[in-house]
This record gives C-alpha cells, sequence and structure tokens, in this order.
C-alpha cells in the first residue's frame, strides 16, 4: 500500500492509499479513519459502501462520521465505487454505469470481467488487505452504506453472515432487480439471465437470511423512494420470513448527505455496541 494522504482528526488519522488490486487488476483508492485508540490495541471497523458518482472523499468529507469514530474506538473503512483508470471499461457519458458505479457484484459479462469484481473486492480482498497491515481486528467487523452502497452493504452482510457482525443502510437500493439503476447494471455486468441478478438483491437474500438483524433509515422526502429504491417488495419479504427490520422513515429528509450526516452518529453507536459484543 502506497499513503498518500494523512490528516490528523478527533485524535486518530484519516488516511489514503492507493494499491493494486488483485480482484480488479487496477490500482485501487480508500480511506481509513484510524481511532486513537489504536495506538493503543487493535480496533474493529465499519465498512462504509458509497452510492452512484461518489469515491471514497465524499463519505469522509461530509458525513461527520469520524468524531462518532473516534468517541467509540472503531476504524472506518471507505473504499471506492468502482475500479477505475485509462484501461477500465467505462461509459463516460453516463453517472449510472461504469466508473463509479461498480454496483458491489463480480461481472460475468466479457467486456467488464477482467476489472468490475467489486463484491470479491470488498468482501474479501480489502479487509484482508486493512487487517494484515494496519492495528485493525482480524474478522471483527461491521458495514454500512448509502444507495447504491446500501444495497451493497446488505447483500455483502446477506450473503456471508459470519463475516459482519451487524448491517445497516440509507436509503438503499432494496429491490435493484426492479430498478433501472439496477436493471441497466445487471444486464450489463451480469448479462440478461435475471436468476443470476437475485444473489445481489436483497429482497431475495432476505428470503434465505432471515436471522440477520437489519436497521435501515429512509427519508420520506427521498427523491429517488418511488422510481428507483422500491421498498415495498422488500419490506413484504422481511415480514413473510420474520426479518428482524428496524427501518425508521424520517420524515422530510431527501437523499443526500444533509440526511446522512443527520442520522451518521446513530448509525455508528449501533455498530460499536454490536462490534463490543465480539470482544
Amino acid at each position: 500500500m502506497e499513503e498518500i494522504e494523512n490528516f490528523k482528526e478527533f485524535g486518530g488519522y484519516l488516511r489514503r492509499y492507493k494499491h493494486k488490486s488483485n480482484c480488479c487488476n487496477c490500482d485501487m483508492t480508500f480511506s481509513i479513519y484510524i481511532p486513537p485508540q489504536a495506538e493503543h490495541t487493535k480496533v474493529p471497523s465499519i465498512y462504509w459502501l458509497s452510492g452512484l458518482t461518489c469515491t471514497d472523499d465524499n463519505f469522509r468529507t461530509k458525513a461527520g462520521a469520524q468524531r462518532y469514530a473516534s468517541e467509540n474506538g472503531v476504524a472506518l473503512v471507505i473504499p471506492d465505487t468502482s475500479p477505475r483508470g485509462d484501461n477500465v471499461p467505462d461509459y463516460p457519458d453516463r453517472y449510472d454505469l461504469g466508473q463509479g458505479a461498480g454496483f458491489y457484484v463480480n461481472a460475468t459479462t466479457s467486456t467488464w470481467i477482467d476489472n468490475y469484481q467489486m463484491y470479491d473486492y470488498i468482501v474479501d480482498e480489502l479487509p484482508k488487505l486493512v487487517e494484515d497491515f494496519l492495528p485493525i481486528t482480524k474478522g471483527n467487523k461491521s458495514i454500512f452504506g448509502h444507495s447504491m452502497g446500501g444495497h451493497g452493504a446488505l447483500v455483502c452482510a446477506l450473503r456471508n453472515p459470519e463475516k459482519y457482525k451487524s448491517v445497516s443502510a440509507f436509503a438503499p437500493i432494496y429491490n435493484p432487480s426492479q430498478s433501472s439503476w439496477g436493471k441497466d447494471c445487471f444486464n450489463t455486468y451480469l448479462g440478461p439471465d435475471k436468476d443470476s441478478w437475485e444473489q445481489y438483491d436483497a429482497t431475495y437474500l432476505v428470503k434465505e437470511n432471515s436471522f440477520m438483524p437489519l436497521f435501515i433509515d429512509q427519508g420520506t422526502n427521498d427523491e429517488f423512494l418511488d422510481t428507483q429504491l422500491y421498498p415495498e417488495k422488500f419490506l413484504k419479504a422481511c415480514k413473510e420470513n420474520g426479518v428482524d427490520l428496524n427501518l425508521r422513515l424520517q420524515d422530510g429528509y431527501d437523499h443526500s448527505y444533509h440526511f446522512i450526516s443527520t442520522f451518521i452518529g446513530e448509525h455508528i453507536n449501533f455498530h460499536s455496541e454490536c462490534l463490543k459484543e465480539d470482544v
């Protein structure tokens, strides 16, 4: 790993690294906030997955999360949303496909398979790198995210309940197989076989993993609520399968970081309590 930025914040350090990814066959960038407690002992980690168009920079500069991570003694791992580079496939005229829109899947179609392996990168490669080279406790981690990243967090946790202590989301794409964002990305990265899409759709995955508690905040004034997110089938699947879902409808809030920054402390506190149970 090559350290490219280092800032002191709230007694800890916000660092940015670049490294060669074997999964994505390109250089990847991620940020990590390491709290002051890590000077004396290894600390648990919470992974944040960002939404469409974002890099690791959006969350670390807009959410105000580092203060709460410092108070709770947890690290925040903030990956990019896709592979990037001159040799990485892209749709430069589209914000919702290609670079900046990896959708946290392992691509199987010919154009995208060599680079777009974001699911493996998030679940396996990046945690191993972070835990091997930084003061991060092995295997004691949680995950959360926003919009496309909320979808990614739910998928990673529901498919790997043994790897995560808890999961939460802000305005996730609940049912991407029904969303135009999800349909375009799934068809491009995975091909037209819609059965293969279900492994990356939380609405289907909750039917198989009903024991994972879910914590979600959703703004009632979210401009994408009725056109892209589609919570109805997800809620129905949770009820039918006895899923422990804590869905909070936050009156008047939209899809932006104004919404995220308002409630980010509660999410970090939630995950921190779950991570302490493993100590």
